[in-house]
């Protein structure tokens, strides 16, 4: 089936759950040649549709699945999707990023987004197909786990290959820190979104299409594709480090450059890195690997423990559940990455939330004893969150309201109440400033910093330093709104992959004049729209900073031994380099550049006409 000739179906649905009204429109062509699709679209229509004051678990909020041109079209690594919505953990306009076959499979089923607002009277799912949508009944599959509830919709629909996006228990019990799962395996983790998807009784969104997605000028499709092709395989990481190792890879090298956080940050340096390493997974527990959907590359692994085949863990997992909370068991590990996706768990929060209650416990601050290195008491609270039993109750909302309710927030290593990554900032200014001035929070993928700061691409940094680091960062964050936005993987960046690489493609597959500076571009008005909402919604200059402990508690091993996270100077850069004032406000000249409307801290885009 022929959906469009320019990457596009051309359709958004929007679903209303409280009248339980499913209504196609038009997809505006002002909104592809400004926010491409994907992120960009949903933070566009989030933004346009909810209130920065909206409770984000109430009817009122929206949360938008959405693809971009790149998605589905053949193009290598084309695979992404976003949620998009207000994070019920923190209150940000949080876009959050996956892969598999969704993104694919919603193309074919010809939409390239859907807006879901308001709430169910009793749970449903969401199903796709022949440009045709329809809600299904989902209280069979209400109480059931990520696994039963994506074999139970297949089944349902007559459809095993539909590709089935849907929440856990955590989700129905509007953990702050659900995610939603993709094809079983494949998080769009960040945020807290599985909540806004529980709060609305929507307990999946399934999709199947047939043929392909039509492009719009396939000889320099081609040529874009095979100058991709040639970058990627003579780049190390993306031809051999992700392909071999997944991206575990990072384990031994993140330990050696002394930024591994331990214990809670209490330390960056973990004795035993090597036992729960993409390395160690490679030699026991790798069964195959696993690649979305056009992916060369293959960095997801499929392992199996215990006789149960599942996938990952992730770097960020394996150190969530590993390292930071002194767990050396590869094994452990795995068995409690397995179960925290099944329950729909953010993994990176959650495993971060289980560190910060054991320094809690350690410092005395918590009657319950947990220990640091205990691996079958994370594999338990990662049950007891999943289903707000006992201290997992509590646990459930993330680390910051979890260290709060202890009379220690200062304990929660967080940015904006979103957990932090795999990376100490003590050691990598960069990767501090991209922390610190996140649009969703304590979030690294972002503005991906180690790519410059530890893996030399495109070029090698000292991360010690400050200079330049507010103009990386921010190429990173822009660049990285107008990938997620493409629908295209964020790890041909790795290539590297330049602007123009990805112009040259979004411009063959969608006949758009984007060059290298559009796509910039895109990406900067992307960013902005995300930190204008935050503004109205109560963010300010305060708030892009780090734990004090990264200011202030220096590291005491290793290269990097004897520094802290610099603040001051790096952000008041970042905000000249931004074109914002002193107070991290966007300007109203940078804002009639971008051309988006409205002064100061108030501003916000005007609606585009269509989009009620």
């Amino acid at each position: 089936m022929e959906i469009g000739m320019n990457g596009y179906a051309g359709t958004l649905l929007y679903a209303d759950l409280s009248r339980g009204t499913l209504e196609k429109r038009p997809y505006p062509p002002e909104l592809q040649r400004l926010y491409l699709g994907g992120r960009g679209l949903g933070v566009r229509l989030v933004s346009d549709m909810v209130a920065p004051d909206t409770d984000p678990l109430s009817p009122e909020n929206v949360v938008v699945l959405a693809t971009g041109p790149l998605t589905g079209s053949g193009v290598p690594l084309g695979a992404r999707h976003q949620f998009v919505s207000k994070s019920p953990l923190n209150g940000t306009l949080c876009s959050s990023d996956s892969g598999a076959f969704l993104g694919h499979q919603l193309k074919l089923a010809d939409f390239d987004a859907v807006v879901v607002s308001g709430r169910a009277e009793r749970p449903v799912y969401l199903w796709l197909a022949g440009g045709e949508a329809e809600l299904r009944d989902a209280a069979p599959f209400w109480g059931m786990t990520v696994n039963e509830t994506t074999a139970g919709v297949r089944a349902d629909v007559g459809e095993a290959r539909a590709s089935v996006a849907c929440i856990g228990p955590a989700g129905e019990r509007l953990s702050r820190i659900a995610c939603v799962m993709s094809d079983n395996h494949r998080a769009a983790g960040r945020g807290g979104l599985g909540a806004v998807m529980g709060s609305k009784n929507l307990k999946a969104v399934a999709a199947r299409g047939e043929g392909k997605v039509p492009i719009a000028d396939p000889e320099r499709t081609k040529e874009a594709i095979a100058s991709m092709r040639t970058k990627m395989l003579a780049g190390p990481v993306t031809s051999r480090s992700l392909t071999d190792y997944g991206t575990d890879v990072l384990m031994n090298l993140i330990n050696e450059s002394g930024i591994l956080p331990t214990r809670n940050h209490q330390s960056a340096y973990f004795p035993n890195t090597d036992a729960i390493s993409g390395e160690r997974m490679a030699a026991t527990t790798l069964v195959r690997k696993k690649p979305c959907f056009a992916c060369f590359v293959a960095c997801g692994r499929g392992t199996k423990i215990d006789g149960v085949e599942g996938e990952g863990p992730e770097y960020e997992n394996a150190w969530a559940f590993g390292a930071d909370c002194g767990v050396d068991d590869l094994a452990w590990v795995t068995r409690t990455n397995f179960l925290c996706n099944d329950l729909g768990l953010d993994a990176m929060s959650a495993g971060v939330t289980i560190a910060c209650a054991m320094e809690l416990s350690e410092k005395g601050y918590l009657p319950e004893t947990i220990r640091f290195g205990d691996a079958a008491a994370v594999h338990e609270l990662v049950r007891k969150m999943g289903y707000r039993e006992g201290i997992g109750d509590e646990m459930a909302d993330g680390s910051y309201r979890f260290a709060a309710r202890y009379g220690h927030p200062e304990l929660s290593m967080s940015v904006k109440k979103m957990e932090l990554a795999a990376y100490d900032p003590r050691g990598l200014q960069g990767m501090g400033l991209a922390y610190a001035t996140g649009v969703r929070g304590g979030d690294h993928i972002n503005g991906y910093m180690i790519s410059a700061e530890v893996l030399g691409v495109p070029e090698k940094l000292d991360p010690y330093v400050n200079d330049g680091k507010a103009v990386w960062t921010r190429a990173f964050q822009d660049m990285t709104a107008a990938i997620d936005a493409a629908g295209i993987c964020l790890f041909t960046s790795l290539a590297p992959l330049a602007a123009a690489d990805y112009a040259a493609m979004v411009s063959a597959v969608t006949g758009l004049p984007v060059d290298a500076d559009g796509f910039m571009r895109i990406g900067e008005r992307i960013w902005t729209v995300q930190k204008l909402f935050n503004l109205r919604a109560g963010y300010g200059k305060a708030d892009d900073t780090l734990p004090d402990r990264l200011l202030t508690e220096p590291l005491r091993e290793g290269a990097p031994k004897g520094r802290v996270w610099s603040r001051q100077p790096l952000l008041d850069e970042y905000y000249r380099v931004r074109g914002w004032d002193e107070e991290g406000v966007p300007t109203r000249e940078k804002l009639a550049e971008l051309g988006l409307a409205g002064p100061g801290a108030a501003a916000t885009p005007e609606p585009i006409a269509i989009i009620k």
